[in-house]
C-alpha cells in the first residue's frame, strides 16, 4: 500500500513536504519524498500531514462514562472518597461499556497505542478484541491492610499475566500508589522486572502524608487500616525508590509534588514520568516542575488521565486537548517537544520505542492524518494545535477510520 499526503511527518527525521509511506502487511516499508516514491499504485491522500498514531501513555478507559460526575474538589481525599462511591455502583455491564467507550473515543481522536491501568482482569481479554488499539496494559494492584499476602497477590498477578497477553501489545504491574500499597507489595512488584506504572506524588495531600506524617489523607487510611508507620520520613519518590519500584521501564505517573531530591532520584533511576495537563488543571494543583524534569534529562511523556478528572462535562479522551493545554500552560515549549511527548517520549516510556509514535522502516504501520493547506514548517505547529477527530486512522496496516476519499469510493 502506497500512501502520498502534501506533509509526511515521520518525528524521527524532518517532516517531507509532498512525501510517501509505503505499507507492506503491517509494517511500515519505506518513507520519503514523492520524487522517490516507488512505482505502484497509491491512495493519494491529499491535502493532510500523515503522522503517526499518538501514544497516551496514561489512561484509565473504565473511568470514560464518570465524565461530569465529580465536580472539582476541595482536596484529592475528597476526590478518592468520591471516586470509591461511584465505583461502588457500577456493575459489570457498566464497566465494559464504559471501557469500550473510552477506547473509541481514544481512536477517534488519533490515539493508536495505549498505557491503560486495568482494574478488572476478569473481563480484559474479551475487551481487548473490542477495539483495535495498541495497549500496554497494567494490571492494577491496591493491598495496604496489615497482614496482606503481598507476595500471594503478585504471584498470582504474575501468573494471569503469563496467560493473557492484548492481541497488539504487552502487559505489566500498575501497584496503584504509595498510599494504596504496603511495602511488601512494591519490593515484589519490583522484583518482578516488568512494566511498571506507579501514580506518585500526585497530590499535596499525598506529599503531607510520606514527608510529614499527617494530613487528610494519612487519617482516612488510617481509619481504613492502613499501617502508616512508613510515613513521615520520605518523599512518595524516595519511598517507592527505597523498595525498587523505579527503573527504567517505570512509569511515575503525575509526579505533581516534588523536592529536588526527587528529580534527581527519576533521573538516576531513568524512571519516564507522565504529566496528564487537564487531570493537573481539574485539581487545581501547584505548577508542574516541567523546567526541573527536562533539565535533568528525564524522559517526560503525556497522558490523558481519565473523565472523571476534567472540568469539562462533555470532555473526551483526547491528547490533542492535553497537547493544546501543555503548550498555552508552557509557551516556552517548541511544538516538536510538545508533540514528542504524545509520540516518541510516550513509545519509549511504554517501552515501544521504534515500534510506534514515528514513521520508520519496520515500525509498525500506526498512521493517522490531520487536514491541512499550510507550509511544510508550519506542520508541526498545526498538529500541536489542531482541534476535534481526525479524518482517518490506520493501526496495523489496516483503516480504521479510512481516508474520506476511500470511504467516498467504497
Amino acid at each position: 500500500m502506497l500512501l502520498r499526503a502534501r506533509v509526511v511527518l515521520p518525528l524521527s527525521q524532518p517532516p517531507i513536504e509532498d512525501g510517501f509511506v509505503r505499507v507492506s502487511e503491517n509494517r511500515i516499508a519505506a518513507v520519503g519524498n514523492w520524487a522517490d516514491a516507488p512505482d505502484e499504485p497509491v491512495n493519494d491522500l491529499g491535502e493532510v500531514i500523515l503522522l503517526p498514531g499518538l501514544v497516551n501513555a496514561h489512561c484509565h478507559l473504565d473511568y470514560t462514562d464518570f465524565v461530569g460526575a465529580i465536580p472539582p474538589p476541595k482536596s484529592f481525599t475528597d476526590w478518592i472518597d468520591a471516586i470509591v462511591d461511584l465505583k461502588a455502583d457500577v456493575d459489570d455491564a457498566a464497566h465494559a461499556t464504559s471501557w469500550r467507550h473510552g477506547a473509541d473515543q481514544c481512536l477517534r481522536y488519533g490515539t493508536t497505542t495505549l498505557g491503560n491501568i486495568e482494574s478488572r482482569p476478569d473481563q480484559l481479554p474479551h475487551l481487548w478484541t473490542t477495539t483495535p488499539l495498541r495497549f500496554v496494559s497494567f494490571l492494577e494492584l491496591i493491598l495496604f491492610k496489615p497482614g496482606s499476602n503481598a507476595l500471594q497477590a503478585v504471584k498470582d498477578a504474575e501468573g494471569w499475566l503469563e496467560e493473557n497477553l492484548p492481541p497488539r501489545g504487552r502487559t505489566g504491574l500498575s501497584p496503584h500508589a504509595p498510599y494504596t500499597t504496603n511495602a511488601d507489595l512494591l519490593r515484589a512488584c519490583g522484583r518482578t522486572g516488568r512494566p511498571m506504572a506507579i501514580h506518585l506524588a500526585e497530590s499535596a495531600d499525598e506529599h503531607e502524608m510520606f514527608c510529614h506524617g499527617r494530613g487528610r489523607m494519612i487519617n482516612r487510611f488510617a481509619e481504613s487500616g492502613r499501617d502508616n508507620s512508613d510515613c513521615g520520613f520520605n518523599s512518595p519518590v524516595a519511598h517507592a525508590a527505597a523498595h525498587g519500584v523505579l527503573r527504567e521501564n517505570a512509569l511515575a505517573i503525575h509526579a505533581n509534588y516534588l523536592v529536588e531530591t526527587d528529580v534527581e532520584q527519576l533521573a538516576r533511576s531513568l524512571t519516564s514520568v507522565v504529566h496528564c495537563p487537564r487531570s493537573h488543571e481539574y485539581f487545581g494543583h501547584e505548577p508542574f516542575g516541567e523546567a526541573a524534569l527536562s533539565a535533568e534529562g528525564i524522559n517526560l511523556c503525556l497522558g490523558t488521565d481519565s473523565l472523571a478528572t476534567t472540568r469539562e462535562a462533555d470532555a473526551e479522551l483526547s491528547l490533542f486537548d492535553e497537547m493544546r493545554h501543555h503548550a498555552g500552560s508552557f509557551p516556552s515549549l517548541s511544538a516538536e517537544t510538545v508533540l514528542c511527548r504524545t509520540t516518541l517520549n510516550a513509545a519509549a516510556a511504554l517501552g515501544m520505542r521504534g515500534e510506534v509514535g514515528e514513521i520508520r522502516e519496520e515500525a509498525f504501520a500506526d498512521l493517522i492524518t490531520i487536514p491541512f493547506t499550510g507550509k511544510c514548517v508550519e506542520a508541526v505547529e498545526a498538529v500541536v494545535w489542531h482541534e476535534g477527530l481526525v479524518p482517518s486512522v490506520m493501526v496495523d496496516g489496516q483503516w480504521e477510520v479510512p481516508p474520506p476519499s476511500l470511504a467516498a469510493r467504497d
